[in-house]
This record gives C-alpha cells, sequence and structure tokens, in this order.
C-alpha cells in the first residue's frame, strides 16, 4: 500500500467526481462524536470503534450502506447475512464466523445482539486493515480504508467498487438516521479522498448493453442460463432483504444459483444489469423463462427504502422494458414476486406502492381491470399478500357467502378466515393460503352449464380462468369457446383423469369447483 501522503497527493482532486450521487442529509454533528450516554448503538459504536481501532463514522457509514442501521431482529438477508452489521455466513463469505473467531462471541450472539454485532464487523474491518498492512497511523485516516472497505462487503471488481464508494458517499454527505426504537445515530460530512489502489480501474461504469441508463455488473454464469425458452411477456418486481451492492455480490458467487437481471438503488435510483434482456435470469422459479426481474434494494418490512427516486428509476426502466418487448403495461404483466406462478416469496411485501408505480410507468393501476379476476397467472397468496390478486380472492369469497371483509387488497385476518372456512366446506387443505387448488375452486365456483367449441359468454370466461389456475399456465380469458380452451379443457381432462373430449360437462365441472 502506498503512503498515505502519496495516495493523497494523487487522488484528492478528482475522487469526489467518482463517487455515487448525494443522497443523505448533512448533519451538523461532529466527526467521531462522542455517543449519548443513554443510547446503547451509539455506545456499541465508540466501544467497537475504540477495541479495534476503527474510525467510529466509518463503521456506522458501513452498517447503514448494509442494513440502514436495523438488525432485522435477528433475521437472514438474502445472502444470509445477520445484524446491523450484516455479518455473513455463505460457501464464499463467512464473516460470522470470522467475527466470532475474534471477539470469542458466540454465533447466535453475534446474529441477535446489536451490540456484539457492531464488535463483530469492527472486527473483522480491522482484520482486513492488517492484511492490507495499515499501521496506527494510517488506521487514523480514514481515506486509508477504502481497500478494507471493499473486503467487507464480499464483493470483487465493479461490485467491491460500488460497495466502497456507496459508503464513502455516506461519509463525504453525512447521514441522519433513526434507527427502530428512536435513536438517532449521525455521521458527519466532511471531504474524503479515499486510497482506492487497485480499485480504481475496476471499470465499474461499464455501460448496460440493454439498458443505456444502467451500469453493467454480469452475474456468475452459475446464476442465470444463457438463452430464453419463451418470449419475454412480464415484469417482476422484487425487494432484495439486502443491500445494492451485497445484492450484486451475491449474483457474483457462483453458488448463490440466484439473479436477476436488474437492481435498482434506493437512495439516488442507480441501477446495475447483471444479466442480459436475452438471457434467463433465476430470480422467479416458474416464470423466470417468460419474465425480467428487476430487484428493489431494501427489506420488505422497512418502507424507508422505498424512495421516490427508486420508484420513478424503476418504472422509467419498466416502460422501456415494456415498449421494447411488447409487454402489457398492467398489473396482468407487471406483478411481484409473489403474485408469479409456484412462488412462496413475499416481495414486494405490503408497503410498496403499486398504485403509484404503475401510474408512473403509464399504464394500467388494476383499479380499472374489467372484472378484476382475470390474470395471465395466478400467484399463491397468503398473509401479508398485497395487490390486485388479493383483492380478486376478496371479492369472490364475498361473492360466495364467505365474509373475506373489505376488498381492498390486503390479505389481513378475515380473509384467512374466510379461505379457511372456505377450504373446509370444498374439502381443501384448510391452512388459509389461496395456492392452485383454491384459486380453482374459486374461479369455477357457480353455475355448470355444458360447454363445448363454439359456445360463448361469462360462462367460458370462468372456465378459461379456472384452467389458468388449476393448469398453472395461461388461457386467454375472452369468453370464447375455441380452439384454444378445447385444448386446455383436454390437457386438463387428460391430467384429472377424466374423459378428453374437449367438452366442459357435470364430471369436469365437479373437478374444477372441487379444486382438482
Amino acid at each position: 500500500m502506498p503512503s498515505r501522503a502519496a495516495a493523497h497527493a494523487k487522488g484528492r482532486a478528482s475522487v469526489l467526481a467518482a463517487l455515487t450521487a448525494t443522497v443523505l442529509t448533512v448533519t451538523g454533528s461532529p466527526a467521531f462524536a462522542a455517543p449519548d450516554g443513554g443510547h446503547p448503538m451509539n455506545r456499541a459504536f465508540a466501544r467497537a470503534a475504540a477495541e479495534f481501532d476503527v474510525p467510529r463514522d466509518l463503521l456506522a457509514a458501513v452498517g447503514y450502506g448494509e442494513t440502514r442501521l436495523d438488525g432485522h431482529s435477528g433475521r437472514p438477508s438474502q445472502a444470509n447475512g445477520y445484524g446491523v452489521m450484516h455479518l455473513v455466513s455463505n460457501p464464499t463469505n463467512r464473516t460470522l464466523e470470522r467475527a466470532a473467531a475474534l471477539t470469542g462471541k458466540p454465533l447466535a450472539e453475534l446474529r441477535t445482539d446489536t451490540g456484539a454485532n457492531i464488535l463483530g464487523g469492527a472486527a473483522v474491518l480491522r482484520s482486513y486493515a492488517d492484511k492490507l498492512g495499515l499501521d496506527a497511523r494510517d488506521r487514523d485516516d480514514i481515506d486509508a480504508w477504502y481497500p478494507a472497505v471493499a473486503r467487507y462487503g464480499g464483493a470483487r471488481g465493479p461490485a467491491a467498487a460500488l460497495y466502497a464508494d456507496t459508503v464513502y458517499t455516506f461519509l463525504a454527505d453525512g447521514l441522519r438516521a433513526v434507527v427502530p426504537g428512536g435513536e438517532r445515530i449521525s455521521v458527519t460530512s466532511r471531504p474524503v479522498a479515499p486510497q482506492k489502489g487497485s480499485l480504481s480501474a475496476t471499470g465499474v461504469r461499464t455501460q448496460s448493453p440493454d439498458y443505456p441508463s444502467a451500469l453493467w455488473v454480469p452475474a456468475d454464469p452459475h446464476n442465470f442460463a444463457a438463452g430464453r425458452s419463451a418470449k419475454i411477456d412480464k415484469v417482476i418486481v422484487h425487494v432484495t432483504q439486502g443491500s445494492y451492492a451485497g445484492s450484486i455480490s451475491w449474483f457474483q458467487n457462483p453458488t448463490a444459483e440466484v439473479s436477476a437481471h436488474y437492481v435498482v438503488r434506493s437512495s439516488d435510483g442507480e441501477i446495475t444489469q447483471t444479466v442480459r434482456d436475452s438471457d434467463t435470469a433465476y430470480h422467479a422459479r416458474s416464470a423466470n423463462a417468460s419474465a425480467l426481474g428487476i430487484e428493489h434494494e431494501g427489506f420488505i418490512d422497512d418502507p424507508s427504502w422505498f424512495t421516490d427516486t427508486m420508484y420513478r428509476s424503476s418504472a422509467a426502466l419498466t416502460t422501456y422494458l415494456c415498449d421494447r418487448y411488447g409487454i402489457p403495461k398492467d398489473r396482468a404483466h407487471i406483478i411481484g414476486h409473489s403474485e408469479a406462478p409456484g412462488n412462496d416469496h413475499t416481495d414486494p411485501g405490503p408497503y410498496w406502492d403499486w398504485t403509484r408505480y404503475m401510474q408512473l410507468v403509464g399504464g394500467d393501476t388494476g383499479g380499472d381491470r374489467a372484472d378484476g379476476l382475470s390474470f395471465a397467472a395466478y400467484a399463491t397468496q397468503q398473509s401479508g399478500s398485497t395487490g390486485a390478486q388479493v383483492k380478486a380472492v376478496q371479492q369472490l369469497l364475498n361473492d360466495q357467502g364467505y365474509t373475506a371483509g373489505a376488498v381492498d387488497g390486503s390479505f389481513g385476518p378475515a380473509t384467512k378466515t374466510a379461505v379457511t372456512a372456505y377450504q373446509t366446506a370444498r374439502g381443501l387443505d384448510a391452512d388459509g393460503v389461496v395456492e392452485a387448488r383454491t384459486w380453482t375452486a374459486l374461479l369455477s365456483a357457480g353455475a355448470t352449464p355444458s360447454l363445448q367449441q363454439g359456445v360463448s359468454g361469462d360462462g367460458v370466461k370462468r372456465l378459461q380462468r379456472s384452467l389458468t389456475a388449476a393448469l398453472g399456465s395461461t388461457v386467454g380469458v375472452d369468453g370464447s369457446f375455441g380452439p384454444a380452451t378445447v385444448s386446455a379443457v383436454r390437457g386438463y381432462q387428460t391430467s384429472r383423469g377424466l374423459t378428453a373430449d374437449g367438452v366442459v360437462g357435470p364430471d369436469t365441472w365437479a373437478a374444477l369447483q372441487t379444486g382438482r
């Protein structure tokens, strides 16, 4: 590592231009300010900084970049990281275990106790500084820590630079955060000129090959499939359950087996593409082949991550993708991860503002849908789910005499009670979860007229919806019993052991209405 004086002479003039955009409120608190004696997180940062000789504000900025200083009650991130400092335990990044070895703290305590977690983060940062050869004088210079910070993020190349640049942006701009419990954590603004070393020429500003406004940091080839087996017909909205740079890094990890096409940063809406549109990212199971996945930095239980800038940037991307690939701008084709067939995830969660997002996209918000029941796919709905498909469940239950409460798109206790009662009456598993069988029964309920090719009407629409749910593939809902519907009926009859004649009579209706 070069001496501090040499590094500063080379880098101080240009470094601010290389940092990411200003994102946080500048505060007047002094650098390395003494903590408020009544506030445990401030005390924890001060103790950890002193014990391991890590700048207190650097430590706080790293934690803020990872988690917004929210330990999420010990629940793991997508990369299996824990606590305020996001101590990670996965096959290629074991900062949790490293922290345990350095501090003597048990793994369970490091995962769930904020003070221990912050101490562990400081220990890991110090160990990286030692390996880089930082002496006591270097450690007093916050700019000398850049390579150690980059290494802490667990990334390499451009993703490592993205991670460290974000932390140094927080140091340059300052931050003021209110953490769970109401405690205030502050970091002052200051001039920064990080000594980037080999990371100064990582190519982090490489432009996306598909979306001109995005950066390009490719995922590991193990985490996506080259090419497509289906036409692109939908956009799926995700939430990372982790940080922006951390998620990009996770997609570079060959053991992750996950990826998305794009990742959007909370603070300034910056977008990075990690998988080409023409390739199949691993983000939504059965929908992967036909979908484009957009991850949004944050956690589903914390709406503070969903900034106006993020919404606008993501909506501009979605608009571009819909126009480029001919995707309808409606809630049947722009869906959440929770709405994708065969998924058990709940993102983007109850705080994602779908109405606002769809207005920004310039499409149908879902409120003007002709019947509110027709979708290209029916995703699993359960407690905590939100959106147009929850409204459909509530409408169907209320229409059939099972009181689900207000048709508000929020799957709460009243909706779960109504679903459970409905399932019990239909001989289904009474678990309160609306999956394929319950969807099929709900959508097919009603009169049972004989239907065959050439007929039309609302009964055919009801049939087409229920077949879409039962088969897990889209049957166009147009009310016309044409060749495509005949094929779907025969496919259903064959798979259920019925006479495959393409005619919907009592046996086929009975199977549909019991969720077979």
